[in-house]
């Protein structure tokens, strides 16, 4: 999988030599906020569902981490010395480089790298200013289709083992707001409702 992401052999040989490879089962809480970031992820199989949650536990879905992709919010949270502001949840069995923090700076010397950071961040930047007009500028039901479409994707798989409370939580809202809205998505054919269970019909 690195080797795919990069060329130089130099570059290589210090992520193999300095990094951990380590691998997650599905639903594992890989990193929560208040940790202590040491390693920063490049994910080299499965995903990662990337959560905001605040004192209190609320959550906010933001975003998915994909093979090759590295986290945005765990490169800015380490390089202004903060502890993670993030949930990050292995949506399906997932595998990742563990690159250590301390080296992040280092490896700007090589112009791989430095672009491999420069192009996450501006991929995350685009992926949470999304999610940000989403909730800003739209309703909850277009958050929710959202919601159910990344998780789908993420998945690979249209029928989504989840329930009503568990979406509430990660979007911010009330389950009753969640139930009636996914009534109304099925009313017009978007979603088929089962027992624990929601089938995306559209892409």
């Amino acid at each position: 999988m690195l080797s795919s992401l990069f060329t130089d052999k130099e570059l290589l040989s210090e992520i193999e030599k300095n990094s951990r490879h380590k691998a997650f089962p599905k639903d594992t809480v890989i990193t929560k906020p208040g940790d202590e970031i040491l390693f920063v992820p490049i994910v080299t199989k499965g995903n990662i569902r990337i959560i905001r949650q605040n004192n209190d536990g609320q959550e906010v879905f933001l975003y998915h981490l994909y093979p090759g992709q590295t986290c945005a919010m765990s490169l800015t949270c380490c390089q202004a010395g903060q502890k993670s502001m993030i949930k990050a949840v292995a949506e399906v069995d997932t595998e990742i480089v563990q690159v250590p923090v301390k080296l992040m700076d280092e490896w700007f010397k090589f112009p791989e790298w430095k672009m491999y950071i420069s192009s996450n961040y501006q991929n995350r930047f685009a992926e949470l200013m999304e999610v940000i007009d989403l909730i800003a500028f739209n309703n909850m039901d277009k958050q929710l289709l959202h919601y159910l479409q990344e998780r789908s994707k993420a998945l690979n798989t249209r029928l989504l083992e989840l329930t009503h409370q568990q979406i509430a939580d990660e979007l911010h809202t009330h389950r009753e707001a969640i139930s009636r809205l996914l009534r109304t998505m099925e009313q017009k054919k978007l979603v088929k409702l089962g027992r624990n269970n929601i089938e995306v019909l559209t892409a």
